[in-house]
């Protein structure tokens, strides 16, 4: 009952605090604006994922994968300054942003084995796997699932690492759902996104725009479906105990001031304890941020992009 409370207390101050914001209501989510143009490939008869890229054709390739709630325009400030030296792919996860919507699993295996696929169409053998928050547990499952193609992670303030006993998954499940997320006050929507910024910055506020456009777009349902679908994935196919399981180099990088890891209504405690828990991997990399939230690649990027060149330079 503690945690219910919590939550509804800090959905109060949600509505009670954030601001409105202008933005243009959507026919489709295909109609969202991206800061590079957008590239479609069918993997099969259902699976449609949209994607951007940049930089040499031949240079190593990065692609990077995006969490719960997001879309591949996440990552544009990695896109911006690290094309200059590598192949750097974002994609939109099945049900999010430009991709096809439907009813998809939404696990993280089923995630891991499409991007898995995505690679095998664009003709990729090889690559470097990086993911945010939830998209970071799906790289991590790839890694797992293809150890001979990934050849590098990078994880952004990865989901996986912290771990839930079988009430606290529960919990998840019941409070994550389609309807809920459907019908998210745009105040609320505003102050989760707050939350994932220590500092919030102007240049994030396309992410709010964008969140609260999509609400008049066709295919919005599929968007509310597959959210509680990725909850359920992240609870029910865990990572933590397989993490000694990845020989290839990891880089770990967390915001030191993460807001969301460990999860507040559960858990509690400070970002650091959770990301010593890449000690459990072999050969890893860890970074912390300081004064920077969950969204450590965005509002972090200048270091995380540093932290991602040099760890991209070592053993070339």
């Amino acid at each position: 009952m503690k945690h219910i409370i919590n939550w509804t207390f800090l959905l109060v101050l949600a509505v009670a605090c954030a601001r409105p914001y202008a933005h243009t209501p959507l026919k489709t989510m295909d109609e969202l604006e991206y800061p590079y143009s957008v590239k479609k490939v069918q993997l099969d008869s259902v699976h449609l994922l949209a994607y951007m890229e940049q930089g040499p054709a031949d240079a190593p390739v990065i692609l990077f994968l995006h969490g719960l709630g997001s879309y591949a325009p996440a990552w544009k400030k990695q896109l911006a300054v690290l094309s200059l030296q590598y192949r750097c792919i974002a994609v939109d996860l099945p049900g999010y942003g430009k991709s096809a919507k439907g009813a998809y699993e939404g696990g993280m295996k089923y995630n891991a084995g499409l991007v898995l696929q995505f690679a095998d169409k664009l003709g990729i053998t090889e690559f470097t796997l990086a993911g945010h928050s939830m998209g970071g547990q799906i790289a991590i499952t790839a890694a797992l699932m293809a150890p001979q193609r990934i050849k590098k992670l990078i994880l952004a303030a990865p989901a996986g690492f912290e771990t839930f006993d079988a009430g606290e998954k529960a919990w998840f499940r019941d409070v994550v759902t389609a309807r809920g997320t459907k019908i998210t006050p745009a105040k609320a929507i505003i102050q989760n996104y707050h939350s994932n910024f220590y500092q919030f910055p102007d240049d994030a506020e396309f992410m709010i725009r964008d969140r609260l456009a999509m609400r008049s777009a066709v295919d919005f349902d599929w968007y509310c479906y597959i959210i509680p679908k990725g909850v359920q994935g992240m609870v029910n196919e865990p990572v933590y105990n397989r993490l000694p399981e990845l020989k290839m180099p990891v880089l770990v990088v967390f915001g030191a001031n993460d807001q969301l890891i460990p999860n507040r209504f559960l858990n509690g405690g400070r970002t650091e304890e959770i990301a010593k828990v890449s000690e459990r991997i072999p050969n890893h990399q860890l970074v912390m941020i300081p004064g920077v939230g969950h969204f450590v690649q965005f509002e972090g990027s200048e270091a995380f992009n540093q932290a991602v060149s040099g760890f991209m330079g070592m053993g070339r």
